[in-house]
């Protein structure tokens, strides 16, 4: 494919196309910019593209699986602590910043 052909297509409805035991997937939306990046990066990998983006998904999805594993109650664990002499103020000081004016 000609570069002049292949910039010419829509990136919002580019496809890439996977094939794998007679399968085709299409993913739809995918930014052509990234694909053609990631698409160098498998090639110097020596890797097809199709492998590396199920090893892109495998390690999308194992990040997910740990983030679901936090505990937000771990967030009432925490315990106040000073802070050393000097930022006794520090709480309202940040109030006025993020809010302005003083309360």
């Amino acid at each position: 494919m000609s570069s002049s052909a292949f910039e010419s297509l829509n990136t919002m409805f580019y496809m890439l196309y996977i094939m794998k035991r007679k399968e085709l997937f299409a993913i739809r939306g995918l930014d052509e910019e990234i694909y053609v990046k990631f698409r160098e990066k498998a090639i110097t990998k020596r890797l097809r593209v199709g492998e590396a983006l199920t090893l892109a998904m495998k390690d999308w999805l194992e990040k997910e699986e740990n983030r679901k594993k936090v505990n937000p109650n771990n967030l009432l664990k925490i315990k106040p602590f000073d802070w050393g002499p000097g930022t006794e103020k520090t709480s309202r000081e940040i109030d006025e910043i993020l809010y302005g004016g003083k309360r």
